[in-house]
């Protein structure tokens, strides 16, 4: 992760408490980049779904963050990564309302939509790693 002068920032997804770190990680980190409170909002709730999705599904696992520099842009990448039992049709995962839990179907594809880059790498049996940027206007 091409980073901004200072390592990225890893923080462990184990419990609920994670989900929490997670949004108070990516809001100063959004902050520090100078995002409006707009786009704070929506990476903020994306991170929040897939920090749960991390949680839920994967058995937990790791969200790696940092404040990034790259072709004259500055924005904030995540990545969320498990080693789950991962994602066996990518297609139906990011369809709107579709849920494989009790959720309301919105976390791949809402956070998908509220987020610059998005890129999901999974395979039955090997986990799931989620990236997401947000870049500063």
């Amino acid at each position: 992760m091409n980073g901004s002068g200072r390592d990225p920032q890893v923080l462990e997804i184990t419990a609920n408490a994670g989900v929490v770190q997670a949004r108070q990680m990516v809001r100063a980190l959004a902050q520090e980049c100078r995002l409006s409170l707009v786009e704070q909002t929506k990476l903020i709730t994306a991170a929040s779904e897939l920090a749960r999705n991390t949680l839920i599904y994967g058995g937990g696992g790791t969200m790696t963050a940092a404040v990034i520099d790259e072709r004259g842009r500055r924005g904030v990448r995540l990545v969320f990564a498990d080693q789950g039992p991962g994602i066996a049709d990518v297609d139906l995962a990011l369809t709107d309302g579709w849920t494989s839990g009790s959720g309301m179907g919105l976390g791949l594809s809402g956070s998908k939509r509220l987020v610059d880059d998005f890129v999901l790498d999974t395979a039955p049996g090997q986990g799931t790693t989620v990236t997401i940027t947000k870049w500063g206007r």
